[in-house]
């Protein structure tokens, strides 16, 4: 089969999704603005549009027509459906799969009434929609219910790559370490994770540690809200890292810690499962979806620290409890989100789609 990818090669997700499609024998083309430091199988043909976002969303039309055009793609799958949402519309390409994303059907939507009709009209114009989770399917039949079922498509995880590594530390000390690999964002809750950090850290005896993986923009007052609360000796600023080393940093946690304020799909939380990793999430968004509460971890309410500390507690003061969940947590990923069986289900999706498309086209 012959696939076109519209989407960013800036991101791990599409980086994933593309190079597999490449490893099945598929001939892959990835139609960017987004230019990318992740490597890409060697078959893979990189297509860069001329004009950058958010103006190329609408003046790199014509280039995609072209490209289409020359190309021939049996499909075009556009990730993200608000900017390459766009474009793919206007491209007029079919059979056009459209994946949502998260803060595209989350928060686009209503930041104007021109942005919630934009992105009315990307799903419509869409031959089908997939999304990771069922919160973010029900979330994008809130702006526009298609006429076909919107498929679910889970992120999954690759467990050769994740799995746990008992000889393969970041630390060499003996200190139990909590963390978490998330953008430094208000979004994903890093300040309430450090407060309840704070808290962990006057009740617990023993030695621990917060390791925070990920830069962002709220980095320098997360340092000053740890240093406020007298834990900045305990708290571990690591900073983003290549996604090929997110195994070994998760492979060096005790607990995982991930308390958002809003999230489509808890990608971070089944890696860590994988990793046989418990634990403690939000109830916000997709989560849930990922966690079995009381058997893989804990799911706390969102923007409470002191729940949040209970639980990190409960699993401190525990070592068989933090054992027992984070084995249950990696056959809940094996069981719901293994990536091969996931790309399956893309790829089937992919020859639904394509015979379904030439069904209708033959019967105009």
């Amino acid at each position: 089969m012959k696939v076109a990818f519209l989407a960013g090669h800036s991101s791990i997700h599409t980086v994933k999704w593309v190079n597999e499609m490449a490893l099945r024998g598929h001939e892959v083309h990835l139609i960017t603005m987004h230019p990318g430091t992740e490597a890409l199988h060697p078959s893979i043909r990189i297509h860069q549009l001329p004009f950058k976002p958010p103006y190329g969303y609408y003046l790199n039309t014509r280039h995609v027509r072209k490209l289409l055009h020359q190309i021939q793609p049996d499909i075009l799958n556009t990730h993200y459906a608000s900017g390459y949402g766009t474009l793919a519309r206007l491209s007029g390409f079919h059979p056009n799969l459209l994946s949502v994303w998260g803060s595209d059907v989350f928060d686009f939507p209503y930041e104007s009434r021109i942005k919630m009709k934009i992105m009315q009209r990307n799903l419509a114009a869409a031959d089908q929609i997939a999304s990771t989770s069922d919160v973010m399917k029900q979330q994008t039949e809130k702006i526009y219910r298609p006429n076909k079922e919107i498929s679910i498509t889970p992120f999954g995880v690759d467990c050769e790559r994740f799995r746990p590594i008992e000889t393969n530390k970041i630390s060499n000390n003996n200190r139990i370490r909590i963390g978490t690999v998330k953008k430094m964002a208000s979004k994903y809750g890093i300040a309430t994770l450090i407060e309840a950090f704070a808290i962990v850290k006057r009740k617990y005896k023993g030695d621990i540690e917060l390791a925070l993986i990920g830069g962002g923009p709220e980095e320098d007052k997360l340092k000053m809200l740890a240093q406020r609360l007298n834990v900045d000796n305990y708290v571990d600023f690591v900073g983003p890292v290549p996604h090929h080393s997110v195994p070994d940093y998760l492979n060096s946690f005790d607990i995982y810690v991930a308390l958002s304020t809003s999230e489509s799909f808890g990608v971070a939380i089944i890696e860590a499962s994988a990793c046989g990793v418990p634990v403690v999430v939000s109830d916000a968004g997709g989560l849930p979806e990922v966690v079995a509460d009381g058997t893989t971890g804990y799911i706390v309410s969102r923007n409470n620290h002191g729940e949040a500390a209970d639980r990190i507690l409960r699993l401190l003061n525990d070592t068989s409890v933090r054992m027992t969940m984070g084995k249950a947590g990696r056959q809940f990923v094996l069981d719901n989100y293994e990536w091969k069986e996931n790309a399956d289900r893309m790829e089937n999706l992919y020859r639904t789609v394509v015979k379904e498309y030439k069904n209708v086209r033959g019967n105009v």
